[in-house]
């Protein structure tokens, strides 16, 4: 019985997200255009702060329960998720995609400095006050840099809506990706439930399982954006939720609370995300464009994944 419910949760929730992601994409690209920015740069600063809620909370409320391994293992799971896995899905909606060497790159140097300092972070088994703001300031400095670095306008023609005004679109976006990460956590914590009651342990639990689920707005917002032609949104999005999580979702939780981790877990983890994210942002950048070909390259990354997470087991 408890196994039925956790899965019509999960297949509501989901649903919720879907829908609700629709309006945020179209009401994003209205704001994008109004304001006179790139919508990738609305993207990485706007659209992924409410696509990251699911992987903020859990971190606040893993470290206030001294659930270390729980806020580790999803951010830096759904790093990875995002720049591989989520990647890997975009040729299906749109075959072919053209990379900006500039966006891509800077933002995947960001993500990159966010994963070393989450590693030096975790590499003694615990996770202080003093880690969570330099996280966090990371992250304050990362969309600072991305907001000055890549300026100017970006030619849209996004759909009419009908809230009219800068103010009231972006309440309209914000409205509709709290309702996107409220129905997708409703959806991770029942596949959490899911997964727990099979025996997953805790770290592989949350790196593979949560990070999963937590990344599901993404994939709702991000496969929407791209149906409706708004691929720089879905760009953005996907990878500035990846600078976030490598950020400021690790972050915030011991900011809060402080609390242990499996050093030895979390650094391996860290480490190879690193060096996952590195390898996307060098092959997109050199391309140029991503494709079916790269998308097989970033799934191959997210299934080796597994074997060098659950050897460190």
């Amino acid at each position: 019985m408890e196994i039925a419910s956790s899965i019509v949760l999960l297949l509501v929730g989901l649903a919720i997200a879907i829908v609700a992601s629709d309006v945020a994409v179209r009401y994003t690209r209205a704001l994008a255009a109004g304001l006179g920015a790139p919508p990738f740069v609305v993207g990485v600063v706007l659209v992924a702060i409410g696509t990251d809620l699911p992987e903020i909370a859990n971190s606040i409320a893993a470290h206030a329960q001294d659930e270390g391994d729980v806020n580790v293992g999803d951010s830096i799971g759904s790093t990875l998720t995002q720049y591989t896995l989520v990647l890997a899905l975009f040729p299906l909606v749109i075959p072919v995609i053209a990379i900006s060497r500039r966006q891509v790159g800077l933002v995947t140097v960001l993500t990159m400095a966010g994963l070393g300092l989450t590693t030096l972070a975790v590499a003694d088994g615990w996770l202080s006050r003093l880690d969570g703001f330099v996280l966090v300031a990371a992250w304050i400095v990362a969309t600072f840099v991305v907001t000055r670095v890549l300026p100017g306008h970006a030619p849209d023609d996004p759909p009419g809506v009908r809230v009219q005004g800068n103010a009231g679109r972006i309440g309209v976006v914000l409205t509709m990706l709290l309702l996107v990460g409220g129905s997708a956590t409703v959806a991770v914590r029942a596949l959490v439930d899911l997964a727990d009651a099979v025996g997953v342990p805790e770290f592989a639990l949350a790196f593979f399982g949560a990070s999963l689920g937590t990344s599901a707005p993404e994939i709702a917002v991000d496969i929407t954006a791209l149906r409706q032609g708004a691929a720089a949104i879905a760009l953005g999005d996907a990878l500035g939720s990846s600078m976030i999580d490598a950020t400021l979702s690790i972050g915030v939780g011991p900011l809060l609370f402080p609390a242990e981790v499996t050093a030895r877990l979390a650094v391996t983890a860290a480490l190879y995300t690193l060096l996952a994210v590195g390898l996307v942002g060098a092959l997109l950048v050199r391309r140029r464009r991503h494709d079916r070909t790269s998308a097989l390259v970033l799934a191959a990354l997210y299934v080796m994944s597994y074997f060098v997470v659950l050897a460190a087991e």
